[in-house]
C-alpha cells in the first residue's frame, strides 16, 4: 500500500499498474492535476488494507477513505479494488 501510495504521489504510473491485478487493472490512470499528500494506514485485516490519503488538486484538498483488497500472487501483492467515499472533509 506504501508504495503505491509513494508511485501514485510521484506519478509512477507504470508502477502502479503493475501492481495492479490484471482482472481489474484500467487502460491507463486518472491521477491527472492530483497532488498527493500524506497516507494514513487505519487497518490492516488479512488482504484487505484501510487507509486515509490526503490530496490536492486545483478545486482544492480532499481525502480519499478507502478499504482496499489485494491478493497475493506470485510473491508479489496486487490491487484489486477498493470500497471507498472519494471526500470526507
Amino acid at each position: 500500500m506504501r508504495s503505491r501510495f509513494s508511485a501514485y504521489a510521484l506519478g509512477l504510473d507504470v508502477y502502479v499498474l503493475a501492481t495492479w491485478h490484471p482482472s481489474t487493472r484500467p487502460a491507463r490512470l486518472e491521477n491527472e492535476g492530483i497532488e498527493w499528500r500524506r497516507l494514513q494506514i487505519v487497518d490492516v485485516s488479512g488482504d484487505v488494507v484501510e487507509f486515509r490519503a490526503s490530496y490536492r488538486t486545483p478545486e482544492g484538498a480532499g481525502l480519499l477513505h478507502e478499504r482496499s483488497r489485494f491478493v497475493k500472487e506470485g510473491g508479489r501483492w496486487l490491487y484489486v479494488d477498493g470500497e471507498h467515499t472519494p471526500d470526507q472533509r
